[in-house]
């Protein structure tokens, strides 16, 4: 049970946590799976050392963030892989669809492509699931999880280089589908989608954004993403996708 709470109103006690506003920023600032300094978060919300103490305490003693010494310093980090679903979520909610007005050239990056957590979330991620579900590498088995094909194992293997049988050994889910918060639709989560975004960053496709979730598509990406989309039907020729 998280501290200081009861079972029965333990959701509300969560969403008070995160209904101020500057507590809110800090943690949406860690969405990206970073661990951050207590000065850095200070900065981000705009509050003074001793507040942004406070405020990180609760979020720590409220279960959602964790904290690790390093030396002099302090960093903080999601407690959980769940905690940023549940971040996730919230925002399909709180986030009016489709846009209101002309995104700023930064919310319009974060859109386009972003992390969510340890995976990849945002217009290229859900186009993807799209495009996999549509080859039948991926299948719905609820509304929370993909199964792999088998024909899906040898596409994943083959063309993006994963071992997918180590991954599913591993102690978490293998493949969710996490509702993307801009586009209202499922992406890859899960073991599977944390080892993409991987894949995707090592093949220089994919470059971190400093001081943001946004992740930006290289030219190389944008050729080795389009010949993915055109079609993952058939793994011999979907493998020319992967880099030389």
């Amino acid at each position: 049970m998280l501290h200081g709470m009861t079972a029965r109103y333990a959701i509300a006690s969560v969403a008070a946590l995160l209904g101020e506003p500057t507590r809110a920023a800090m943690v949406l600032a860690l969405l990206d799976g970073r661990a951050l300094p207590a000065g850095e978060l200070a900065r981000i919300a705009s509050l003074s050392a001793a507040a942004t103490s406070l405020h990180l305490t609760k979020l720590t003693q409220g279960g959602l963030l964790a904290v690790q010494q390093v030396g002099r310093h302090r960093y903080y980090r999601l407690a959980s892989r769940e905690v940023g679903h549940a971040l996730e979520a919230l925002g399909v909610i709180a986030t009016p669809a489709p846009p209101t007005r002309a995104l700023s050239p930064d919310r319009a990056a974060v859109r386009a492509a972003r992390t969510c957590y340890d995976h990849l979330a945002g217009e290229l991620s859900v186009a993807l699931a799209q495009t996999w579900e549509r080859d039948q590498l991926l299948a719905e088995r609820d509304h929370l999880t993909y199964d792999l094909t088998p024909h899906g194992v040898r596409w994943f293997e083959d063309v993006l280089a994963l071992d997918v049988s180590a991954l599913a050994r591993g102690r978490r889910g293998l493949a969710r589908r996490c509702l993307d918060w801009t586009e209202r639709r499922p992406h890859l989560a899960g073991a599977l989608g944390a080892a993409v975004l991987e894949r995707f960053i090592e093949w220089r496709w994919l470059r971190r954004v400093a001081g943001t979730r946004a992740v930006s598509i290289t030219a190389r990406g944008q050729a080795g993403f389009a010949r993915l989309q055109q079609s993952a039907g058939n793994v011999s020729a979907a493998a020319g996708a992967r880099p030389r």
